[in-house]
């Protein structure tokens, strides 16, 4: 839903805008991923929560924990979170083709059965309507910077500077022009250090679907039917009622 973008304009904005220090290693070992561990095979072993232990503060972590899981201390330390949120359709359309090419995730099943899982919340980190709506919530009395998906497409220079601003940092033009250029879709579907190409050899096999697809708004036009749109619109309008939360499914 953008997490892996997020993650290198935030490395990106800490280190100045220095391509080379940003391909130091891979994002997974930059911003350790809290909850993620693969124990098999061993070549791609993996701990982001003993990788985040090891490292010295100040420390950018990823999580896609909901919000009522999260470690007590990340509210207690009063820490930053950058949260970003992606259009459930597009969002579902992604989530498909990362459990057909990841091998650490369950099987999806057909296209069909797998929109049923994620109408019912029957997927990894829970339902994805309760997930938005309660970080939504929590904005209001924590540090969160909620960012959209959509947003970050339309005007990239712009959600780029919202993210500067919440970091309390400051780089000049010629910098945010090559934060702009190192963070497109472009630039790092190419990037060995973001694309998810190095390491996690025999868990995500990028000739079913590359980790980096489209990146696009609207994807999810080439999938539903418009049945499966009616039915779906129909759910979201009853699961989302309570919340002031609005997403674009189009620019």
């Amino acid at each position: 839903s953008g997490t892996t973008w997020t993650q290198e304009i935030v490395d990106m904005i800490q280190q100045n805008g220095d391509v080379e220090k940003c391909r130091r290693t891979t994002t997974y070992r930059r911003h350790p991923f809290l909850e993620w561990s693969i124990q098999e095979p061993s070549a791609a072993s993996y701990s982001g929560l003993e990788l985040a232990e090891a490292m010295p503060s100040p420390r950018t972590i990823k999580t896609h924990l909901p919000v009522q899981l999260v470690p007590p201390s990340f509210w207690e330390q009063n820490c930053k979170i950058i949260y970003v949120a992606r259009n459930a359709k597009d969002n579902l359309v992604s989530y498909y083709h990362f459990h057909r090419m990841n091998k650490g995730m369950p099987d999806p099943g057909t296209w069909e059965e797998f929109m049923e899982k994620f109408m019912t919340g029957n997927v990894l980190w829970g339902s994805w309507y309760d997930h938005v709506k309660g970080w939504w919530k929590a904005k209001d009395k924590h540090r969160i910077l909620y960012l959209f998906y959509e947003d970050m497409k339309e005007n990239p220079k712009q959600e780029i500077q919202k993210i500067l601003k919440f970091l309390e940092k400051d780089v000049n033009q010629e910098v945010l022009n090559k934060i702009l250029h190192n963070t497109s879709f472009e630039i790092m579907k190419e990037n060995p250090m973001t694309n998810y190409t190095e390491g996690f050899q025999g868990i995500m096999d990028h000739s079913i679907s590359p980790f980096m697809r489209k990146g696009v708004v609207g994807d999810w036009k080439n999938y539903f039917t418009v049945a499966q749109n009616k039915k779906f619109d129909e759910d979201y309008k009853k699961k989302m009622a309570d919340t002031s939360l609005v997403f674009r499914t189009e620019l």
